[in-house]
């Protein structure tokens, strides 16, 4: 993700995104919910690594096969699962 993203949608919107590979959140970029959407209904199924580069903010629910890591001053709406590791370096989760 190398620019801001927006999802919008009504709060009963469901959101799924799948790839084989690794995502990579570029520093100071924004995940973005409008006209009620909700970061508990957006899924990011990754079969790679998940990267949140610095002052990045990622919302959703991540579901990870490999590791996850939020790098300093990143953060995260939502959730983690991850099947090998969770490296948060003073990221903020909630």
């Amino acid at each position: 993700i190398n620019s801001d993203i927006t999802f919008k949608g009504s709060a009963d919107n469901i959101f799924i995104l799948q790839t084989t590979g690794t995502l990579m959140q570029a520093a100071s970029t924004n995940v973005i919910l409008s006209g009620g959407a909700l970061a508990n209904n957006i899924f990011w199924q990754v079969a790679g690594t998940v990267w949140v580069g610095d002052s990045a903010v990622m919302q959703g629910i991540l579901l990870v096969k490999t590791n996850v890591v939020f790098v300093t001053s990143s953060s995260l709406v939502g959730r983690i699962l991850a099947q090998t590791e969770c490296a948060l370096q003073k990221a903020t989760i909630t």
